[in-house]
């Protein structure tokens, strides 16, 4: 929509936007989700206008849109529950145990998944607990080298383990 066209998005928005919000409310049930929902569809109608047809039934497509956004937002919270009630479960059965054997595991996985130098670079730093100057000499590599290898080693570590972390984080805030 370009400028000519801005009143014509401001009459749809001021038009519909009371009857989207209420009917939003009936899936979502909460009058700041249904506003939020609401707003997101304005967005990318706006966004989205020059690829639509001319001959667009706009409140229809608002309808849809809100209604598809509702469902996916419905079907998100229920992934949140479903990941509170693991956590939970998680946490009633001896969980410090649990999550330790499955930090383990994980923390060997990324090891594994580490190129040859940066994993040596890596168990020499935080397992045998040497100085990177120790580890230049031992290896017969540059300090700088030594660096840049556990620079390396600790992002990917971060990378791979940062899903976990999460879940872990959320299991232990319980």
């Amino acid at each position: 929509m370009n400028t000519q066209e801005l009143p014509i998005f401001e009459t749809l928005f001021k038009e519909h936007f009371g009857g989207l919000t209420g009917f939003a409310m009936k899936y979502v049930q909460d009058l700041d989700d249904a506003k939020e929902i609401v707003h997101d569809v304005f967005i990318r109608l706006w966004e989205k206008h020059k690829s639509l047809e001319p001959d667009t039934n706009y409140k229809s497509y608002l309808y849809t849109s809100v209604r598809n956004r509702c469902l996916n937002k419905i079907r998100d919270q229920k992934k949140m529950v479903s990941i509170a009630e693991v956590n939970e479960n998680l946490h009633s059965e001896s969980s410090s145990n649990i999550e330790t054997k499955e930090l383990e595991r994980e923390i060997a996985f990324a090891l594994n998944t580490l190129p040859n130098k940066c994993r040596k670079v890596f168990e020499l730093s935080r397992v045998e607990e040497l100085k990177y100057s120790e580890i230049a000499e031992r290896m017969d590599i540059s300090v700088k080298t030594v660096e840049a290898q556990m620079s390396k080693a600790l992002r990917l570590m971060r990378e791979h383990l940062a899903d976990f972390l999460m879940l872990l984080i959320l299991i232990f805030l319980q």
